[in-house]
């Protein structure tokens, strides 16, 4: 559904990282990242997106919304003292990424040179 999803709640402003519709499940799924370790206190933070998302835009025949922490690590027994007890389904998962030094062969002369890409950039500006 896109990412930085505005919820004026409260007259306060919240920003919702992503946000999808599972068309088999019939239910949103709010997404949240975050760059460090899982913190207790994002489980209270999703449940207040989930509530928000469910309360707003949740139809009467959609399902209720899932939450999915996505943090670079997390502690297994944090996460299960900040979900235990939770009502809304809640899951938490690791996120890596991997910094390529090399195009791969089947991609080279698909994709734009970083000079292609700097060139078109100055174009815009």
């Amino acid at each position: 559904m896109g990412k930085q999803i505005h919820l004026e709640i409260g007259k306060e402003d919240f920003y919702i990282d992503l946000l999808f519709y599972h068309l088999k499940l019939r239910c949103y799924v709010v997404v949240d990242l975050k760059i460090g370790a899982l913190k207790p206190e994002y489980a209270g933070k999703m449940n207040f997106y989930l509530n928000a998302v469910d309360d707003i835009m949740r139809h009467s025949d959609d399902k209720h919304s899932i939450g999915l922490l996505l943090c670079s690590s997390k502690n297994k027994l944090i996460v299960e003292y900040a979900l235990r007890n939770m009502k809304k389904p809640i899951g938490v998962a690791e996120w890596t990424t991997k910094i390529v030094n090399k195009l791969p062969e089947n991609l080279k002369g698909n994709l734009p040179t970083i000079e292609q890409i700097e060139k078109e950039l100055k174009k815009v500006r």
